[in-house]
């Protein structure tokens, strides 16, 4: 293990500090300052390297936590390295985005703050990259079988890298203009720099993978046109269809989906143009839906200086303990403050959205809000509770329902189950024989951790269907919903 009284001698979580709200408003940089070697060290060294290390069980990934905490505490971090690889592809991003469910099932969590798995996460890599121990590993020999994987997101990107290892020849499709998904254009740079995005998929591209950018499948390449090129192919497509909010005012200009909004600043970003750009200058914005995207969204407005940010929940603001119902191990529903909600805005809960208003030339100007009140177990709006909140843009931030169905049903004939997801067997396929799907695509909108365990256990069902055998790992179900007990 690492310090055998590591928890006894440090019993606080470190954390790097956040740069100060007042300068990182000013750019696009991450939000956190570079963190102090000794103090990861001390960190890494509270981990007790548990027995039974329900970290593991936290994480879909199966981390192998304990182990690289104990190479960070001996400063063996190209070993750390390697352990953190052995399960992970992209630490960099799970590092940085994803919420640490590993964290919520620490061991030490049951009486102290736990250990700061995700930050030792991320700083492992960064060290990697930084010093060049990140190289490519191209397959030893190739099989001649091709797979192509529609989507790079994590799971699609995921599940290439998986194959491409495996000696299959691998082609990513992407239909906008550069790869990454949700990576590079759903994510703002303040919480992951795509410089991080560059350093990954040029180690794949070295290995091998193919990367075919501003191709629309199903409309540049049909879906039955692209089976028949390659052997297999994977559906990593995500879930992209948002929840909409059909109330009176919704079609009014103003309103828009959060991922409409936070696309475009990101390809602003990126050195692109938007024309007519969605934009919160000089704006009253309101946000609706409380979690990370929403946060994306409030984060965003404050750069583009909008006059005031309000993030508005329908439902209960959650307590800053664990609640009774969530005990340990398993991930519990907490209050929390992200570095976009400490820059400012306010955050009302138990508010209900009845109606968006508009002013003299057909714009919103406002919301009619209402207090929300619980009968028969559903949330609706208290009658004499409305009042109005001013509002230039509206961002809807509630979600997503689905993946697209339009080409996936009318050209391969997918069935779809009853949460609007792609179907699939016990070993990833679909009803078409050869067609995969991983992902948000077949699981629903889920933490990006999920989404590179499902790409790499459908990268395993991939091979075995094209060799009859794979050494590839597996480290989840289809049918998994959660690992925290």
């Amino acid at each position: 293990m690492a310090d055998p009284k590591g928890f006894l001698k440090t019993t606080e979580r470190e954390l790097p500090a956040r740069r100060p709200v007042a300068i990182r408003l000013m750019d696009w940089k991450e939000v956190y300052e570079q963190g102090d070697a000794a103090v990861l060290k001390r960190q890494a060294g509270r981990c007790m390297d548990c027995g039974v290390p329900f970290c593991h069980q936290g994480c879909p990934l199966g981390n192998l936590i304990p182990e690289w905490n104990d190479l960070v505490w001996r400063d063996e971090g190209r070993a750390a390295i390697e352990r953190l690889h052995a399960t992970n592809n992209f630490p960099e991003f799970t590092g940085r985005l994803c919420p640490a469910p590993c964290e919520s099932s620490c061991v030490l969590g049951i009486n102290q703050p736990a250990v700061t798995i995700k930050q030792v996460e991320v700083s492992i890599i960064d060290q990697a990259f930084a010093k060049g121990w990140v190289q490519p590993q191209p397959p030893g020999r190739l099989t001649g079988k091709t797979v192509a994987v529609v989507g790079s997101g994590p799971a699609g990107l995921a599940a290439a890298q998986q194959l491409t290892r495996a000696g299959h020849t691998v082609a990513v499709f992407e239909r906008d203009d550069r790869i990454g998904g949700l990576l590079r254009y759903g994510i703002p740079d303040f919480k992951m720099e795509k410089k991080h995005l560059e350093l990954r998929l040029a180690q794949m591209t070295a290995e091998g993978t193919r990367f075919r950018a501003n191709v629309n499948i199903g409309v540049d390449i049909t879906w039955d046109d692209l089976r028949a090129r390659y052997d297999a192919v994977v559906v990593a497509t995500g879930a992209m269809v948002p929840r909409d909010l059909p109330i009176p005012g919704r079609d009014l200009p103003g309103v828009h989906f959060a991922m409409e909004y936070l696309v475009q600043q990101n390809k602003i970003g990126a050195g692109g143009s938007i024309e007519a750009q969605i934009t919160a200058e000089g704006k009253h914005v309101v946000v609706l839906g409380g979690g990370d995207t929403g946060a994306d969204c409030i984060g965003t407005a404050h750069r583009q200086l909008a006059a005031s940010v309000t993030n508005l929940a329908i439902g209960k603001q959650p307590g800053t303990t664990r609640p009774e119902h969530q005990p340990w191990p398993m991930s519990p529903t907490l209050f929390e403050v992200s570095s976009a909600h400490e820059e400012g805005g306010t955050r009302q809960y138990l508010a209900s959205t009845v109606e968006f208003l508009a002013n003299e030339f057909g714009e919103v100007r406002a919301i009619r809000i209402a207090e929300t009140e619980y009968l028969d177990g559903r949330r609706v709006p208290k009658a004499g509770t409305e009042r109005e909140i001013p509002a230039d843009l509206v961002l809807l931030a509630m979600g997503f329902t689905g993946p697209e169905p339009d080409e996936l049903s009318h050209q391969l004939k997918l069935p779809f189950d009853g949460r609007g997801n792609v179907e699939r067997d016990g070993h990833y396929q679909t009803s078409h024989e050869g067609v995969f799907v991983a992902g948000d695509a077949g699981r629903g909108q889920s933490l990006i951790v999920w989404a590179i365990a499902e790409g790499r256990a459908a990268a395993a069902a991939v091979d075995q269907f094209l060799e009859g055998q794979t050494q590839l790992p597996s480290p989840v179900k289809p049918t998994d919903r959660s690992f925290a007990l």
